[in-house]
């Protein structure tokens, strides 16, 4: 295919497709789906221990023998002291109630920060490409895994945070606009910034930096691979494109609720989680909204409203459920997730030929 090879050749694959890291639908067999066809499949492992993280690699590998990523999170760990839970809690009490819950928890922190043990486990696991969001890993931290000969990829919201994450020693850098689902990798200015849509920050970053720029957000068909790549991107990074493939873990829950939203029934909230992430606009985020200054510094306000959360889906409500999702749900086609890879890189060629 004529696009460019500065990604392929540095990732060892064939597309310069990527399948966006997505903690709980991005399985195995959605990672290995990606990349056997040419692409590259990415795991989200920031939430997993340690065993279950060595389970899903041993998965994984067991479909494929093909280039995948993992993703790790590289944020501050929070600082819980002084933060007042009791707004949030009572804002979610009578929502609890209504579930038969209980009281409502107060924030707690379920996994770290990209640390020293997850250094390690990446280093044991070998995978060809690590990938972070909020940042990248301390120094030495980046001179081991380059070492271990492991691509690193870092995420970008504005031009200043990709000529951070070049050098800080990245090798490519994932672009995310604004109309991406899930959190908003911000990491040098307040997370309430770095809103830049991806039409006008992909080519602002392309002419920043030396190394290879992925477009990514409100990517959903071949259309905007197309553009990306007349962008001047040297590859692209789909998610939400992925949500509705048979191997993505997402429920039928969900995949309702893409199959029916709009172009502008996202929403970019911190209720879930305590940084921006954009998700399906529902009753928590709606009804809370005023309540967003109070959430709990990232990721600790995941465990107060997380019995909610499980509870609406288990009722199959969507009014209280985590649906991330980008702009651009509604051109996604359910496909297996390695034709839907083949066939549009394939159509976004034939655009771009023409």
């Amino acid at each position: 295919m004529t696009f460019p090879d500065t990604l392929t050749k540095l990732l060892g694959i064939e597309l310069p497709l990527i399948g966006a890291p997505m903690a709980g639908a991005s399985t195995p067999e959605l990672a290995a789906a990606v990349s056997n066809a040419g692409g590259l499949g990415s795991l989200g492992v920031a939430m997993m221990k340690p065993a279950e993280l060595r389970d899903a690699i041993g998965k994984l590998r067991s479909l494929t023998n093909k280039p995948f990523n993992l993703n790790f999170f590289v944020h501050q760990e929070p600082v819980l002291d002084g933060y007042d839970a009791a707004p949030m809690q009572a804002a979610l009490a009578q929502r609890f109630a209504d579930f038969g819950l209980g009281a409502v928890p107060k924030p707690a922190v379920a996994a770290p920060a990209f640390n020293d043990e997850q250094l390690k486990l990446l280093l044991e696991l070998q995978p060809k490409v690590a990938s972070f969001h909020f940042g990248l890993p301390p120094a030495d931290a980046m001179r081991a895994i380059k070492a271990a000969g492991i691509a690193i990829l870092g995420s970008a919201t504005t031009v200043a945070e990709a000529r951070a994450l070049q050098t800080g020693g990245a090798d490519a850098i994932v672009a995310q606009g604004h109309e991406a689902g899930g959190h908003r990798g911000t990491f040098l200015t307040h997370v309430d910034l770095g809103t830049v849509g991806t039409m006008a920050l992909v080519p602002q970053v392309v002419d920043a930096v030396d190394v290879p720029v992925i477009a990514a957000g409100g990517i959903g068909d071949a259309r905007g691979i197309a553009a990306s790549f007349m962008l001047g991107a040297s590859g692209v990074q789909l998610g939400t494109a992925f949500l509705v493939c048979p191997e993505a873990g997402t429920s039928a829950l969900y995949r309702k609720a893409l199959s029916e939203v709009s172009d502008h029934a996202t929403v970019v909230t911190k209720l879930f989680s305590g940084r921006p992430a954009r998700a399906i606009r529902n009753r928590l985020t709606e009804e809370l909204h005023d309540l967003e200054g109070k959430a709990a510094p990232f990721p600790a306000q995941r465990a107060m409203v997380a019995p909610l959360v499980s509870a609406s889906a288990r009722e199959g409500k969507a009014e209280f459920a985590q649906l991330w999702s980008g702009q651009a749900a509604r051109l996604a086609k359910v496909e297996p997730a390695g034709e839907k890879t083949v066939r549009l890189m394939r159509e976004a060629e034939a655009l771009l030929r023409g």
